[in-house]
């Protein structure tokens, strides 16, 4: 249960002179948007002008959906008032999940717990989706990411201006490497052009408290310069079990107009995330223990010693229906995570047809990924250590694009080009002794300062150097007003090499840590759209791509990766590893009047070369291995309605069906598993089988389930 609290500008700086808040709440509302080479190139205020004749969506709607200058087929537009109108502080993926066949998931009612927060969008896991902040690539949308940052890490809800969504095949001008199918475009709002401030308060159940200050500078002279800066701090008690959800971030954000179209803009962030986590579920977990089964963590010695005695074997009552006993909760587990991101922009329209845009940006982040692990003792004989994996990225890329308006086409080219730099390790620490049901030492502090700590062994050590390089070119070309044609194409090139890493043989046993290189490189990726507005409430519309997945990176033997693996199991895949890719197809009509929206979309998806996680073996050390699964066929529909019978009033609906089955069969090492026409389970992102074992559901449950 949350409440919320909202004060918007004081002062001198009235909510009038912010055009979002002046528009106030608007019952959601679907509008038609015309390519921008349909409206009239004679100044900015003309062509604002005819976009407003023409009902293009403002930033500040709810709501719109509509083909966009961009046309990556089909937009949804999630403005800032509709954000705005959610508690305050939570992720702008719950607004976006209104939509049709768009669903978010979280552990906790704002969305925030990176660890258990999934998107799903037309059949697309959120590892297949891209998302950018104001084009800035933000990498795969995941747990533990390699090459970027979770939005939430990157903006303040309260800062997000709006969501620009493609939900169709293709998005060929969105720098991505991993984009199977769809994007989400995430846009900063603007300081303001008055001084003043906002604040903005949640309070509710389990201790949640989030608070968001920002200041506005106004414009400070005649040129328009102005902006930003804001703080965030969020905090709550888990609503099971022991431990806290802390999350603090500043933004800031800095416009200086050049000329009457053109400006540079800078945009900075830092996040800090600390928050313990809660144990994952199984059906048997479920079925026999509850809703309320979590870690033994509880803030005092009484949770050590549980875990202690669930660690030598003995398990508290309330345990006693579940099969696996020893993965159903674990002392701790948590995530951290310090980011500092941002970017430099310069936008110039150089002539009343030309627009160039062009930015620089970097990425830092350190993470420490924890959990108390009950396998394996500590040296000093207690019966678990803990377990942390401490990634780190370093990323910098620049992003330049070229738009020129001529006759009845828009024609834009644009570059990519991105340096990252992975760290991957994992480390053991010490865990204290319990003697006569008193604890020697203080138990380890899983969202402590680990720099601070000597580990007694390294697990693994592993550094990814990544170069990528894309290239686009499109035209949305308009014959008749109503009637948008657009086609594009990208390239990609990405190389990823890992080095001769860190291998603890006395823990895993003889081997090495995958080194070599993967390539991704493809020449043409094409890209189709049409929209055609018939009669006077009538769209049709369908879109076509061919998208590529660049080979994944992640940490060792945890998620379906080549370089996640051995030595001897990256060579034994190597000859058959292909990047995953593939063919979207999506079709739809809306129909949209003052009383009535109406959505019917459809679509079909041949998915090539799937690489999925194999593995065998005991939990504490399973074998994995990294394969092409083959390719997996996927259909999906649906609707949505939206009724508006009074002002102010408006209900809505929608129904949604996937299906998703694998093309082929699996043979590895001599034996065939018959997976043909077997429907694809996918669990945050990771595909994961096991083979060859007697104890399954351990392994895929420490697969999954492990920090």
């Amino acid at each position: 249960m949350v409440s919320a609290l909202t004060v918007g500008q004081v002062a001198s700086a009235a909510s009038a002179s912010d055009p979002h808040h002046r528009k106030g709440a608007k019952a959601a509302k679907s509008s038609v948007a015309v390519p921008a080479a349909a409206v009239p190139a004679g100044g900015a205020a003309h062509r604002a002008d005819a976009r407003a004749a023409l009902h293009v969506p403002s930033v500040g709607e709810d709501i719109a959906i509509s083909a966009q200058r961009r046309a990556h087929g089909t937009m949804i537009t999630v403005g800032a008032s509709a954000i705005a109108r959610a508690v305050a502080g939570t992720n702008p993926l719950k607004v976006l999940a209104q939509q049709p066949g768009v669903m978010f998931q979280s552990d906790d009612p704002q969305g925030v717990d990176t660890w258990s927060t999934q998107i799903y969008m037309h059949g697309f896991l959120q590892n297949q989706i891209s998302t950018t902040l104001d084009d800035i690539p933000l990498g795969e949308l995941t747990y533990r990411n390699y090459n970027g940052l979770n939005p939430i890490q990157a903006i303040s809800s309260e800062n997000v201006g709006r969501l620009d969504v493609s939900t169709g095949a293709g998005a060929e001008s969105v720098a991505s490497t991993n984009n199977l199918g769809g994007s989400i475009e995430y846009h900063s709002s603007d300081p303001k052009s008055r001084y003043g401030a906002t604040v903005a308060q949640t309070f509710g159940s389990n201790n949640l408290f989030h608070t968001f200050v920002r200041l506005d500078s106004g414009e400070l002279n005649r040129s328009g310069t102005k902006f930003y800066i804001s703080y965030m701090r969020n905090n709550t008690d888990k609503w099971k079990a022991g431990g806290n959800q802390f999350f603090q971030q500043v933004n800031a954000k800095f416009v200086q107009p050049v000329g009457q179209d053109s400006r540079i803009s800078a945009f900075f962030d830092f996040s800090q995330y600390m928050q313990y986590n809660y144990q994952d579920y199984s059906l048997d977990i479920w079925k026999h223990g509850g809703n309320y089964i979590d870690n033994y963590y509880n803030g005092k010695a009484s949770g050590y010693l549980a875990a202690y005695a669930a660690a030598q074997g003995h398990y508290p009552s309330y345990l006693d229906g579940i099969t696996d006993k020893a993965d159903a909760a674990y002392y701790d587990g948590a995530s951290a995570s310090t980011d500092l991101f941002g970017g430099l922009t310069g936008d110039f329209r150089l002539t009343d047809h030309v627009r160039w845009k062009t930015s620089i940006y970097g990425h830092g982040d350190q993470q420490y990924n924890t959990w108390s692990n009950p396998f394996y003792p500590s040296p000093n004989g207690a019966p678990m250590f803990e377990q942390v994996k401490q990634p780190s990225i370093q990323r910098f890329g620049i992003l330049s694009s070229v738009q020129y308006e001529v006759a009845h086409n828009h024609l834009e080219a644009g570059v990519w080009y991105e340096n990252n730099k992975f760290g991957s390790s994992m480390y053991g620490y010490e865990q204290p002794l319990v003697v006569n049901g008193v604890i020697e030492g203080t138990p380890i502090n899983t969202l402590g300062n680990f720099t601070k700590l000597t580990p007694f062994m390294q697990l693994f050590g592993q550094t990814i150097n990544t170069n990528t390089f894309t290239a686009f070119v499109q035209d949305t070309y308009n014959p008749l007003p109503n009637v948008a044609l657009h086609f594009g194409f990208k390239s990609l090139l990405n190389t990823s090499r890992a080095g001769d890493g860190y291998y603890n043989t006395a823990y895993y046993g003889p081997g090495a840590e995958a080194a070599g290189t993967l390539t991704t490189a493809r020449a043409f990726l094409p890209h189709i759209s049409g929209d055609w507005h018939f009669l006077k409430h009538h769209e049709l519309y369908f879109d076509v791509a061919e998208n590529v997945h660049a080979y994944p990176q992640g940490q060792f033997k945890t998620v379906s990766s080549p370089f996640a693996v051995t030595q001897a199991a990256f060579d034994y895949a190597r000859p058959t590893l292909k990047p995953e890719s593939d063919w979207a197809y999506a079709v739809g009509y809306r129909y949209s009047d003052h009383f009535v929206d109406a959505t019917l979309h459809a679509y079909h998806t041949d998915f090539f070369n799937r690489l999925q996680q194999i593995t065998s073996g005991n939990i504490v050390n399973p074998v994995s291995t990294v394969l092409n699964v083959g390719g997996i066929t996927m259909n999906g529909v649906d609707a949505g309605l939206t009724l508006r019978l009074v002002r102010g009033l408006s209900l809505y609906n929608s129904i949604s069906w996937n299906h998703s089955t694998y093309d082929n069969n699996v043979t590895t090492q001599g034996v065939t598993y018959y997976s043909k026409g077997s429907q694809v389970v996918a669990e945050a992102g990771q595909q994961v089988w096991n083979m060859g074992t007697e104890n399954l559901e351990p392994i895929f449950g420490w697969l999954v389930r492990s920090k």
